[in-house]
Parts: C-alpha cells; structure tokens; sequence
C-alpha cells in the first residue's frame, strides 16, 4: 500500500475527514506501507496538502474531496450558516483541541456544562472531556467564575493549571477579568484567538488592573493550537513506538 493510500483508508475510516494530530496516530498502524524516511510525519503532512485528493477545512483538519457532500454539518456545512452558528462551530473546534492535548498530556480535563452537547469532529465535547464536575478548589465565588472558563485542565492534585479562553469576537478584556480573579493560584492562562488580535491582547494585557497577571498569561494563535494538537499526537505515537521496540509488546 502507497502511502497516500494508508492516508486515504485512515480518512475514510473516520468518516472522510481528520485533524492532523489524528492522523499522526492512526496512519502508521496502517499494515504493509513503506515509509522509508526517518520523518513520517513530515509525510502526512505533505501528503494531505495533494489537492488531487484532499483539501484543507480549517487550522490542523483536512478531509477528502470524495466525501465533500457528506461531511458532518458542524464540519462543512452544505448551505449558508448565520455568522454566530460559524463562530459557534469554530469555539466547539479549538475547544475539542485543547481538551484532546490535555487529556494526552495526563491532565483532568472540563468545559463549562453549557458546552458538552456542542459537536466536536462527530462526538459530543461532554463526551471526550475527562471530568464531569469541577473540581472545587477554592471559595464557591472563585469556583462559580472559573467554571465558565471554555476549557481547564487540572493537576493530579485536582488543582488547576491552565485556563483557555476562546475569543473569536467577543471581548478579550472579559477574560483577563476572570484570569485577574485568580492571580492568587499557581495558574497559567491563555487567550486564544485569530492571529489578527494578538496586538488587541498585548494592549489590553498591558492594562495596569491585569499587572499581577502580566508574566502568566499568553496569547495562543488558532495556527499554533492546531500545531500543538498535531505535535502532541507526534511525540505520543513515536513514545508508544519506542516503549514496543524496548519491551516488544
């Protein structure tokens, strides 16, 4: 089997479409494909761009042309969609990536209830988050705010560790508010948006009511979350490949 064709098997098994971070996963269990580089994928890569046979639907998530009209409404949707139910669609995405990163990287992972019932890539969001009830760490004002941050990911100790919040075109000096509540924890937070704000959040993060906070919080690109989900996926697969040569298993 070609490699383009492992590619292809692996999109149509996941219903014509995948994130890069997906394929990194699965193409390399594909049976009887050469490979023949010391950089796999690097491969992928270069193979889901061939726009004979895939394209690109947004930052880190391609699907072939052949199931173009059979794609998941939240995926590519086959009509005209008012802008919220866009934005809504794109918050649900980026959500789904940063919970699967957490989860990857061990942390215990929550998005606000209002969330779980919203499509991320054919599965609920409630469905791939690992906790179901935040934790409660603090007094119940700090809890009832933090909760309604879009994404957590807590420690082995059930405290959390970084906070995202998703601004597509709301108001990024909302959720410094929210972070500036938890200046007392041993947090990180992180703003993530179209690159085209990174100088709104550089000014606004500059406000002298969000100082105590300056040095912890981070603007995060929807190119660099889509990186990062990929990447993630890449040092898992070669860690699980080299844990199978060590113990042969």
């Amino acid at each position: 089997m070609k490699q383009y064709e492992a590619v292809t098997k692996v999109m149509e098994q996941n219903g014509g479409f995948a994130t890069l971070g997906y394929l990194n996963q699965e193409v390399l269990k594909v049976p009887d494909v050469e490979w023949k580089t010391k950089t796999p994928f690097a491969s992928i890569r270069r193979i889901v761009q061939d726009e004979r046979f895939f394209f690109k639907i947004k930052p880190g998530l391609w699907a072939l042309k052949s199931f173009r009209e059979n794609l998941p409404f939240d995926i590519l949707p086959t009509q005209e969609v008012s802008r919220s139910k866009k934005e809504e669609f794109n918050h649900a995405y980026y959500q789904g990536l940063l919970v699967e990163i957490g989860n990857l990287k061990k942390y215990q992972t929550f998005i606000p209830h209002q969330d779980k019932n919203k499509d991320f890539l054919g599965k609920k969001l409630g469905d791939i988050t690992s906790i179901k009830e935040f934790y409660r760490f603090g007094y119940d004002y700090i809890i009832h705010k933090t909760q309604t941050i879009d994404v957590s990911w807590f420690n082995p100790r059930k405290m959390p560790s970084k906070l995202f919040e998703i601004e597509h075109s709301t108001d990024i000096q909302n959720s410094l508010l929210k972070f500036v509540e938890l200046q007392d924890f041993y947090v990180e937070f992180f703003i993530v948006a179209d690159d085209i704000r990174r100088q709104e959040f550089e000014n606004k993060a500059l406000l002298t009511a969000f100082s105590p906070i300056q040095k912890r919080v981070a603007f995060l690109g929807y190119e660099e979350v889509s990186k990062w989900h990929s990447k993630t996926y890449e040092i898992i697969s070669l860690e699980n490949n080299l844990f199978k040569k060590r113990y042969g298993i």
